[in-house]
């Protein structure tokens, strides 16, 4: 019996955790920046991006682009 898992399924975090609230904020068209990040979990910006780094490491692909003087991080569609 073979696990392999195509490259778009990502393994989802629990529902109702920080995790899971940090990918729902990612989700929202225009990305989110590290403050609406901390805002929304309540953690410090190190643990937002080991956060992040996480969620890369379970197959998720975060873009990150600046706007203006503010860096704004958003999931990526997958095939996109």
């Amino acid at each position: 019996m073979t696990t392999d898992k195509p490259a778009a399924a990502a393994k989802a975090p629990r529902e109702h955790s920080k995790a899971h609230r940090l990918v729902e904020l990612l989700k929202i068209g225009t990305g989110a920046s590290l403050e609406d990040m901390i805002e929304a979990t309540g953690w410090q910006s190190h643990t937002v991006r080991a956060a992040m780094t996480g969620l890369r490491k379970r197959g998720y692909v975060i873009d990150r682009k600046v706007e203006g003087t503010t860096t704004v991080w958003s999931l990526e569609e997958p095939g996109a």
